[in-house]
C-alpha cells in the first residue's frame, strides 16, 4: 500500500502519485487506469498541460470514489498577470469536471505577482473548491516573501529533486516548516537509469534504478510524481515500500548530487529566475 503523509492543514497525501505532463488522448485512459489498479491515488495535472480534461475523463472513470482520490493543478503564468485566480480555478474545475481540487498550486513564482495571486488563492479556501494550496519552484527567498504577507504557509513546495539534482538546503528549509516536499521530474527523464551507483544499488536491493532513486526520495519524506503512459513501468514505480534502502547507501546516493535540472524555466520567465 502507497505511504501517506500529513500536510500541515491536517489533510493527508499519498507519498507517490502520477505526474501526467504531456499525456495525451487514448494513453491518458491507460495511464490512469494502470495506476488506479497499481494503488495510485494522487495525479497531479496543470492547466498548461493542457489535458485536465482528458484526465478528469479517465478519473471518473476509474471506478475509485472522488473522496479517496488526491487531485492537483496549477494556475499558469498568464492568469497570475491578469489577476484571474479565480477564473483560472473555475476553468481547470470545469475541464476536470470537479467540484473541488485537493491541491491548487502555483506553478512559477512569476515577480511581481505570486505574492497577490497566493493572497487570492488563500481567499478560495473559503469557497471550499480548493482544499488545500501548493506552490512550484518556489526558493527560500519566495517562501519567506509569502510567510511575511500571509499565515497560510504552502502545504507543498513542488520542486525538481532526484538523486543527481539534491538541494538540501531548500528540503531542510521547507521540512523544518511543515511544508512537504514534491518531487516532479523524479527519474531526471532517465538521466540517471544507468548510472554505475544506482545500477550497483539494484543489483544490492533486487530493484531498479528507478525504484532506488524513488526510494531514496521518498524515504526522505519527499513525495514523488513520476511521469508515465507505460502501464508496466507505472507499476513498478508504485513497487517501493517493501524494501529500505540503508543509510550508508542513503550517503552515496545523496553525495551524487550534480545540481542536474532536466527542467527548464518556462520562456516568459528565463530571462528573470535562475537556479
Amino acid at each position: 500500500m502507497i505511504q501517506t503523509v500529513t500536510l500541515n492543514n491536517g489533510r493527508t497525501m499519498p507519498l507517490l502519485g502520477l505526474g501526467v505532463y504531456k499525456i495525451e488522448n487514448h494513453q491518458a485512459q491507460h495511464a490512469v487506469s494502470a495506476a488506479v489498479k497499481a494503488g495510485y491515488r494522487l495525479f497531479d495535472t496543470a492547466s498548461v498541460y493542457k489535458n485536465e480534461e482528458i484526465i478528469g475523463r479517465a478519473l471518473s472513470r476509474c471506478g475509485i470514489p472522488r473522496d479517496r482520490l488526491f487531485i492537483t493543478s496549477k494556475i499558469w503564468n498568464t492568469a497570475q498577470r491578469l489577476a484571474d485566480v479565480e477564473g483560472a480555478l473555475d476553468r481547470s474545475l470545469e475541464r476536470l469536471k470537479l467540484d473541488y481540487i485537493d491541491m491548487y498550486m502555483i506553478h512559477w513564482p512569476v515577480p511581481g505577482c505570486y505574492l497577490n495571486t497566493w493572497t487570492a488563492m488563500a481567499d478560495l479556501l473559503e469557497s471550499h473548491k480548493v482544499l488545500s494550496l501548493g506552490v512550484c519552484n518556489f526558493s527560500m527567498q519566495n517562501l519567506e516573501e509569502l510567510s511575511s504577507i500571509s499565515g497560510i504557509v504552502p502545504v507543498v513546495n513542488q520542486i525538481e529533486v532526484h538523486p543527481l539534482c539534491y538541494p538540501q538546503k531548500l528540503i531542510e528549509y521547507c521540512q523544518s516548516r511543515g511544508i512537504v516536499v514534491q518531487a516532479y521530474a523524479p527519474l531526471a527523464r532517465g538521466a540517471y537509469l544507468d548510472h554505475d551507483v544506482l545500477c550497483v544499488l539494484a543489483t544490492k536491493y533486487a530493484k531498479t534504478p528507478a525504484q532506488i532513486g524513488l526510494r531514496w526520495a521518498v524515504q526522505k519524506g519527499i513525495s514523488v510524481i513520476p511521469k508515465s503512459a507505460n502501464p508496466a513501468r507505472i507499476v513498478q514505480n508504485a513497487d517501493l515500500w517493501n524494501f529500505s534502502i540503508e543509510p550508508e547507501d542513503m550517503q552515496i546516493l545523496d553525495s551524487l548530487n550534480a545540481d542536474l535540472h532536466t527542467s527548464g524555466i518556462p520562456e516568459d520567465l528565463i530571462d528573470i529566475l535562475h537556479y
